[in-house]
């Protein structure tokens, strides 16, 4: 039995050793590389969703934009494989982590931000003060806008963070009550169980969607920067 709630999301040890490295790297290993010149059907699918994921996101970006292409297909595979492994039993998520999400988050927006700074020097700043702001709100309004930008980090970590442990939080509580519902009542235990597999559909839609919104915000800060 688990202690409380939140004992899935504690860190795991190996060996009194934090096993956060070696889970965070086992996905890379899931996906499969061809030394032949004809692919199999799967390195063929992997290949058309990259292609796909491609397009979408990189269309509205000029060609400096374009160069970060790999970091984004490698961002976006890498968040989308850890929810999904983490929705596995006795599997650890490590985007439950805020640290960790943070970890992702500021070195990206500091990178679009620092890019804009040697790019669009006054586009980038520009964005501190619309044009047409009277003279007597200039100072809040920067004020206003530099929280707001060093803000963009904390909220892509945080909504990240809070979807993921929203979502195993949620499939935690049903699966007690499909636990405790099994002796006593069997129509409510199939009921209940029921419910916890749309839900369990539900989270990887959502393992898959926040690791698109994810890359996405991201994507357009880069966009608003080159």
């Amino acid at each position: 039995m688990n202690e409380n709630l939140f004992t899935p999301f504690t860190t795991p040890t190996l060996l009194n050793l934090p096993a956060v490295v070696p889970i965070i790297l086992f996905p890379m290993l899931l996906f499969p590389t061809s030394k032949h010149l004809v692919n199999n059907r799967l390195i063929a699918i992997q290949q058309n969703l990259t292609q796909l994921i491609l397009k979408q996101m990189m269309m509205i970006h000029n060609t400096k934009g374009r160069t970060w292409s790999l970091m984004l297909v490698s961002l976006i595979t890498f968040i989308a494989t850890t929810n999904l492994l983490g929705l596995l039993p006795h599997t650890f998520t490590p985007t439950t982590q805020l640290s960790m999400n943070l970890a992702m988050a500021i070195p990206l927006w500091a990178g679009t931000v620092i890019t804009g700074l040697r790019f669009k020097t006054k586009s980038s700043l520009a964005h501190f003060l619309p044009q047409g702001t009277p003279t007597l709100l200039i100072p809040m309004l920067v004020i206003i806008e530099t929280i707001s930008l060093f803000i963009q980090p904390v909220a892509l970590a945080v909504r990240l963070t809070a979807n993921i442990t929203a979502g195993h939080l949620l499939m935690h509580l049903i699966g007690s009550a499909v636990l405790a519902l099994s002796t006593i009542n069997f129509l409510a235990t199939s009921l209940t169980f029921v419910l916890l597999l749309l839900l369990t559909i539900l989270e990887i839609a959502v393992a898959l969607i926040q690791a698109y919104v994810f890359t996405l915000l991201v994507s357009l800060y880069l966009h608003d920067n080159t």
